[in-house]
Protein backbone atom coordinates (compact mmCIF):
# COMPACT_ATOMS: atom_id res chain seq x y z
CA UNK A 1 0.00 0.00 0.00
CA UNK A 2 1.34 3.50 -0.68
CA UNK A 3 -0.31 5.38 1.63
CA UNK A 4 1.43 8.30 3.62
CA UNK A 5 0.52 6.89 7.48
CA UNK A 6 2.19 9.91 8.39
CA UNK A 7 -0.14 12.36 6.79
CA UNK A 8 -3.23 10.41 8.37
CA UNK A 9 -1.26 9.99 11.51
CA UNK A 10 -1.27 13.37 12.17
CA UNK A 11 -4.76 13.77 10.47
CA UNK A 12 -6.29 11.78 13.35
CA UNK A 13 -3.75 13.06 15.96
CA UNK A 14 -5.02 16.94 15.26
CA UNK A 15 -8.65 15.90 15.20
CA UNK A 16 -8.45 14.23 18.42
CA UNK A 17 -7.15 17.36 20.14
CA UNK A 18 -9.89 19.50 18.82
CA UNK A 19 -12.27 16.86 19.94
CA UNK A 20 -11.08 16.68 23.24
CA UNK A 21 -10.74 20.75 23.50
CA UNK A 22 -14.12 21.01 22.22
CA UNK A 23 -15.63 18.46 24.63
CA UNK A 24 -13.85 20.54 27.23
CA UNK A 25 -14.89 23.51 26.86
CA UNK A 26 -18.43 22.72 26.36
CA UNK A 27 -18.81 20.41 30.01
CA UNK A 28 -21.18 22.60 31.64
CA UNK A 29 -23.87 21.91 28.96
CA UNK A 30 -24.60 18.58 30.19
CA UNK A 31 -24.72 19.23 34.06
CA UNK A 32 -27.87 19.06 35.95
CA UNK A 33 -30.54 21.26 35.48
CA UNK A 34 -31.85 23.49 38.51
CA UNK A 35 -35.17 22.57 39.20
CA UNK A 36 -35.98 25.83 41.31
CA UNK A 37 -39.11 27.25 39.60
CA UNK A 38 -39.46 30.19 41.91
CA UNK A 39 -36.03 31.29 39.82
CA UNK A 40 -36.90 29.41 36.27
CA UNK A 41 -40.15 29.00 34.53
CA UNK A 42 -41.18 25.83 33.68
CA UNK A 43 -40.94 26.27 29.73
CA UNK A 44 -37.16 27.83 30.38
CA UNK A 45 -36.43 24.84 32.61
CA UNK A 46 -37.92 22.45 29.93
CA UNK A 47 -35.94 24.16 27.40
CA UNK A 48 -32.90 23.94 29.42
CA UNK A 49 -33.71 20.04 29.66
CA UNK A 50 -33.69 20.00 26.02
CA UNK A 51 -30.76 21.78 26.01
CA UNK A 52 -29.28 19.52 28.58
CA UNK A 53 -30.20 16.43 26.53
CA UNK A 54 -28.64 17.50 23.57
CA UNK A 55 -25.79 18.23 24.92
CA UNK A 56 -25.20 14.76 26.48
CA UNK A 57 -26.15 13.20 23.24
CA UNK A 58 -23.25 15.34 21.14
CA UNK A 59 -20.79 14.63 23.65
CA UNK A 60 -21.59 11.03 23.23
CA UNK A 61 -21.02 11.48 19.43
CA UNK A 62 -17.69 13.37 20.08
CA UNK A 63 -16.47 10.43 22.29
CA UNK A 64 -17.54 7.75 19.53
CA UNK A 65 -15.84 9.82 17.35
CA UNK A 66 -12.69 10.10 19.79
CA UNK A 67 -12.93 6.01 20.33
CA UNK A 68 -12.62 5.40 15.96
CA UNK A 69 -9.30 7.52 16.09
CA UNK A 70 -8.16 5.89 18.91
CA UNK A 71 -8.70 2.38 16.66
CA UNK A 72 -7.31 4.50 13.25
CA UNK A 73 -4.44 5.06 15.19
CA UNK A 74 -4.55 1.69 16.52
CA UNK A 75 -4.43 -0.06 12.87
CA UNK A 76 -1.84 2.27 11.77
CA UNK A 77 0.76 0.71 14.43
CA UNK A 78 -0.18 -2.66 13.65
CA UNK A 79 -0.21 -1.61 9.61
CA UNK A 80 -3.69 -2.32 9.20
CA UNK A 81 -4.19 0.72 8.21
CA UNK A 82 -5.95 1.05 4.95
CA UNK A 83 -7.64 -2.32 4.75
CA UNK A 84 -11.49 -3.14 5.28
CA UNK A 85 -12.10 -4.82 8.88
CA UNK A 86 -14.97 -6.75 7.01
CA UNK A 87 -13.29 -8.31 3.55
CA UNK A 88 -9.61 -7.23 3.89
CA UNK A 89 -9.51 -5.33 0.69
CA UNK A 90 -7.75 -1.75 0.26
CA UNK A 91 -9.82 1.36 1.12
CA UNK A 92 -9.77 3.79 -1.42
CA UNK A 93 -7.63 6.93 -0.74
CA UNK A 94 -10.19 9.60 -1.40
CA UNK A 95 -12.52 7.71 1.34
CA UNK A 96 -9.62 7.55 3.88
CA UNK A 97 -8.86 11.18 3.02
CA UNK A 98 -12.30 11.91 3.74
CA UNK A 99 -12.44 10.24 6.83
CA UNK A 100 -8.90 8.81 7.69
CA UNK A 101 -11.14 6.49 10.92
CA UNK A 102 -12.91 4.70 8.28
CA UNK A 103 -13.14 1.11 8.75
CA UNK A 104 -15.02 -0.53 5.49
CA UNK A 105 -14.18 0.13 1.60
CA UNK A 106 -17.40 1.75 0.01
CA UNK A 107 -18.79 -1.77 -0.77
CA UNK A 108 -19.18 -3.25 3.01
CA UNK A 109 -20.27 0.42 4.12
CA UNK A 110 -23.41 -0.09 1.75
CA UNK A 111 -24.35 -3.52 2.72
Amino acid sequence: MAFDLEHFREQLLARRVELQAVMDSASDSAKPVELDQTRVGRLSRMDALQGQAMAKETERRRGVELQRIASALARIEDEDFGYCVTCGEEIPLKRLELDPAVTTCIACASK
